[in-house]
């Protein structure tokens, strides 16, 4: 792979060709992405979807959007800090091209922004809840009218193909989704390739897939364009962009460092691990005595959490430039900070984390809340849009219908198009919004 292709503007729909050197330096089409994004609807509804902590009532724990701010600063910082390496290695992207080590950054920042875009409500366990309805619920009667790589698409509904089909599906009005330019797209693609094969291989590019059936035309565009590297001859599969290693980079540091944090503020971990796990990632930044000088506890955390942040951004920009050869050829098959010095210290606080908050009473019951809601939208929703499609629709069912959007292909022949796009319509609910449908359903009242 070559960084001239990969840092491609080109937007779908377009017919010429979007030269660097062309643009507008005060709105370049890079920051253009992350201005789209942020005014998305889709974008807006992180602001009441889970991010570790379900339908919390404090004020300092993160919501995915919350979160996916944090990423995308973080992730901003890293595509800098390793733009400016990049074009002092490369001085010709620069000087011939036109590219500047902010593009770098503005690049990895909106495809950090839109990271979580296709989660569905309820955290990873709402991704679980959809493909548990198609597994185990009324959703395995589909399985013998659909394609293996179909149904497998459902069972294994995955937040990150979801959010390739928000920034590129096209609708009336709004051809290419949301036009992002093919550097972000390629950028935001974690997992570059199909539901099936499933895990081929112990390559992180492999760990899940990246983008539905019905998207698969989008990306392969996607990955020409770029000049991705394709990996398997009988199936959809290609490495990543290279960009794409600085964006999970800045998911695992935020995840890592602020759901410790978060677990701590909840009393769910005892502030003395902070001290004990961070300082071994920090121990040569740290002054004690600016720890020691704050008097409460969300303060003495907020300073050793910057300071983890900003060892773990250089660590992950030096491992970046350390493997860029085999990052352009496709054979850096790990996570960067797989690579870290500090890999046993990120481990320790993530056991922490899963041992004290993803398993606590609050986080399970209220999980177990989520897949009764998910459970019952589905088979309310799939049930009326196949009942009025093969003309056998109750009143119950049209009732249904005419409190979903437009949007909802209700009409479509393929039956896979139809599943994916009431799984798509859940996944777009809030969490507020996906409990009051279900209390709608249910008979409970408003």
């Amino acid at each position: 792979m070559n960084w001239e292709q990969l840092l491609s503007l080109k937007r779908f729909g377009d017919t010429n060709k979007r030269l660097r050197k062309e643009q507008d330096e005060n709105r370049i089409g890079f920051e253009v992405d992350y201005d789209r994004i942020i005014f998305s609807s889709e974008f807006r509804s992180l602001q009441d979807k889970t991010q570790v902590i379900p339908l919390s009532n404090t004020d300092f724990v993160h919501t995915r959007l919350t979160h996916s701010l944090e990423v995308s600063v973080v992730g901003r910082s890293l595509g800098r800090s390793v733009g400016h390496k990049l074009l002092e290695k490369h001085p010709h992207l620069k000087n011939i091209h036109g590219y500047q080590a902010n593009d770098f950054g503005a690049i990895v920042a909106a495809a950090a922004l839109a990271h979580d875009i296709g989660n569905p409500p309820f955290g990873h366990s709402g991704e679980k809840a959809i493909g548990e309805f198609f597994i185990n619920g009324k959703g395995k009667n589909f399985k013998a009218q659909l394609t293996d790589k179909g149904y497998q698409d459902l069972c294994d509904f995955e937040g990150n193909a979801n959010g390739f089909k928000i920034l590129t599906e096209s609708r009336a009005g709004r051809p290419g989704g949301i036009r992002l330019s093919y550097a972000t797209l390629g950028a935001f693609t974690k997992y570059p390739k199909e539901s099936l094969p499933k895990k081929p291989t112990k390559h992180i590019a492999d760990k899940k897939y990246g983008f539905f059936q019905s998207e698969k035309d989008n990306f392969e565009d996607v990955a020409n364009e770029l000049g991705l590297i394709k990996r398997s001859e009988k199936n959809i599969s290609y490495s990543r962009h290279p960009l794409t290693f600085l964006v999970e980079a800045a998911d695992d540091i935020c995840y890592t460092i602020i759901d410790f944090e978060d677990g701590i503020n909840l009393g769910l971990i005892q502030e003395e691990f902070a001290l004990e796990y961070l300082s071994k990632i920090i121990r040569k930044n740290i002054i004690p005595e600016h720890y020691y000088a704050l008097s409460t506890k969300k303060d003495r955390i907020g300073y050793l959490r910057a300071l983890a942040i900003g060892t773990l951004i250089n660590e992950a920009v030096d491992i970046f430039m350390a493997n860029e050869e085999a990052i352009l050829n496709g054979e850096f098959d790990c996570a960067l900070l797989d690579k870290s010095a500090y890999d046993a210290q990120i481990k320790d606080v993530i056991k922490i984390s899963i041992d004290n908050v993803y398993q606590s009473t609050e986080v399970i019951d209220k999980e177990i809340v989520g897949y009764g809601v998910i459970n019952t939208l589905l088979d309310t929703y799939t049930s009326a849009v196949n009942n009025t499609f093969n003309n056998t629709a109750s009143n119950y069912d049209k009732l249904i219908l005419k409190g979903l959007p437009d949007t909802l292909k209700t009409d479509h022949e393929d039956l896979y198009t139809r599943l994916l796009s009431v799984c798509h319509y859940v996944s777009l609910l809030s969490d507020s919004k996906a409990i009051l449908d279900y209390k709608k359903i249910k008979g409970l009242g408003f």
